[in-house]
C-alpha cells in the first residue's frame, strides 16, 4: 500500500514540474516585456519553487528528517498536508493551463 509520505512526495514532485514550467514562460516574458507584473509572478514562481524543492528534500532525502515523516507523523497530519499540497498542485495546473494558453 502507498503510504501518505509517497502521495506527498508526487504532488510535491508535480507541483516542482508545474512551477518549472511557469519560471520557464514567465521568465521568457519577463525577458521580452520587462513589465513589474511579469517580474512579480517570476518571484512568487521562484519562491514557491524553492518551498516545494525544500520540501521534497525533508521528504525524500534529509537523514533525520525523511525517517521521521515516514514512521512517526500520524495519519492524520499527513492528510492534512496532503490536502494543501493537492490543492496547491490542482492551482498550479489551472495556473499553468492558462498561461500556456
Amino acid at each position: 500500500m502507498v503510504g501518505w509520505i509517497d502521495l506527498a512526495r508526487v504532488a510535491v514532485g508535480a507541483n516542482i514540474l508545474l512551477l518549472a514550467v511557469l519560471i520557464y514562460v514567465w521568465g521568457q516574458n519577463y525577458y521580452q516585456i520587462r513589465s513589474k507584473h511579469t517580474l512579480g509572478l517570476l518571484v512568487f514562481a521562484l519562491f514557491l519553487f524553492g518551498e516545494n524543492v525544500i520540501a521534497l528534500y525533508f521528504y525524500s532525502l534529509d537523514p533525520l528528517l525523511s525517517a521521521w515523516f515516514s514512521t512517526q507523523v500520524p495519519d492524520p497530519a499527513w492528510q492534512a498536508m496532503m490536502a494543501l499540497h493537492s490543492f496547491e498542485t490542482v492551482a498550479l495546473a489551472v495556473l499553468t493551463w492558462i498561461t500556456w494558453d
